[in-house]
């Protein structure tokens, strides 16, 4: 044979140990062009401070100012919402329950629903009213029905605010009046704004409510992108002289949710540019790339002690994640599995996971599953198997020394 047939044979060898390797670790090995995304920029927003965060992940794509701290006039309210919501989930309060109007509500100046000293109003009425018309009486009821007083709601605000990790937001009330000493950031309330929706869905059906009446007095929602922005739920918008223009928007297209702050625009129209500016941009230029498919076998394990030796594993859930459109060939995919996983196996049980990465950088992950029962064999089975592997091994050596001995 020549010797450029003996360097082919090596060569392909060597890439057979190679495929063979990369398998064992549990890695698919690519080889992504190194494309960096472009840098975001909005040259023409109005506002102070402004961020566009990608939902799913809660990856900040742009941020103008974002860690700011501003007076966010009624954005405050999404923090007295979302207290709102895990009370009811928690069984704490119920929506029919009712509450007494106290005096404090009553003389809570802005934006009000107009309670009355007194009224019995349902649990309800109230947090609808602070979704839909920002009701700043509304937030001073609702926050002496769940702690007695708004002194000690406000410190369960700034409790919630520490566990969400945000170090820029203090606030002082429950409705966003001014105070020298409340603020946050336009990222803190990006990062409430995810936590609430992603934990509380449900509730989007207020916060896209466009009207809402008590007392026979009929009041709309404010929120600019409701009915003009395609997909647009939410979220909440505020205003005083202190703070300007301010608005939490989200929408979400095609599977894809998109959330956008702005603070102190100097008007309600240069606020709602602002807002659609980023919103546009995020969904003309950022899809849901679909990598794996849930419940198909995606990879496989060894088993040890088994009827079987290899065991599918398949996704409950599918492989998805949101890139901007030009990165999705440079995604890839890595199967951390173990070399083997011991018998018995229940279907459905975690035996690793798959990871999305960009640029090395983890986007997303999801376990991998059994894709059936693997019962443990028996002892006589195993001998057998043993024998059996012995003889196999033995052909292998064989037949590897007859393959040197002819080449």
């Amino acid at each position: 044979m020549t010797s450029s047939g003996q360097i082919n044979i090596i060569t392909k060898k060597i890439v057979a140990y190679l495929l063979l390797f990369s398998f064992l670790c549990g890695t698919i090995i690519s080889f992504p062009t190194q494309i960096q995304a472009q840098e975001v920029s909005f040259p023409d927003l109005n506002s102070q401070s402004a961020v566009l965060m990608e939902f799913s992940r809660g990856e900040i794509i742009f941020s103008k100012n974002g860690s700011e701290p501003l007076p966010p006039a009624s954005l405050t309210k999404i923090m007295t919402l979302l207290l709102s919501y895990e009370a009811l989930q928690s069984g704490r309060i119920s929506w029919d329950e009712e509450t007494v109007v106290s005096q404090k509500a009553w003389e809570t100046g802005g934006s009000q629903m107009f309670l009355e000293i007194g009224d019995k109003v349902t649990v309800g009425d109230l947090i609808t009213g602070i979704a839909v018309v920002s009701a700043n009486d509304g937030c001073v009821a609702i926050a002496e029905h769940l702690y007695g007083s708004e002194a000690i709601f406000v410190q369960e605000m700034n409790k919630k605010a520490a566990e969400l990790g945000l170090k820029n937001t203090k606030f002082q009330n429950s409705s966003g009046l001014p105070h020298p000493d409340h603020y946050t950031t336009a990222e803190d309330l990006a990062v409430i704004s995810r936590y609430l929706i992603k934990n509380f869905p449900e509730y989007l059906k207020l916060h896209k409510q466009t009207e809402f009446t008590y007392n026979d007095i009929v009041q709309y929602n404010l929120n600019p992108l409701l009915g003009r922005y395609t997909g647009a739920d939410g979220l909440k918008t505020g205003h005083t002289t202190e703070a300007g223009h301010c608005l939490v928007g989200t929408a979400a297209q095609e599977g894809l949710r998109f959330i956008t702050v702005t603070m102190n625009a100097s008007s309600a129209e240069k606020r709602l540019i602002d807002n659609e500016t980023m919103l546009n941009y995020a969904f003309r230029n950022y899809t849901q790339a679909k990598l794996l498919p849930a419940g198909e076998v995606v990879s496989s394990i060894r088993v040890t002690g088994g009827e079987e030796r290899q065991l599918g594993l398949t996704l409950e859930k599918p492989v998805e994640t949101v890139v901007p459109f030009d990165r999705q060939e440079d995604l890839e995919l890595k199967y951390n599995i173990p070399e083997s996983a011991p018998a018995p196996i229940e279907k459905g049980s975690p035996l690793g996971t798959v990871e999305v990465l960009l640029d090395g950088k983890k986007l997303t992950e999801e376990p991998l599953l059994a894709a059936k029962d693997i019962k443990k064999a028996g002892i006589f089975s195993l001998i057998l198997r043993s024998v059996a592997d012995f003889f196999s091994g033995l052909w292998q050596k064989l037949l590897q020394m007859i393959n040197n001995l002819l080449f």
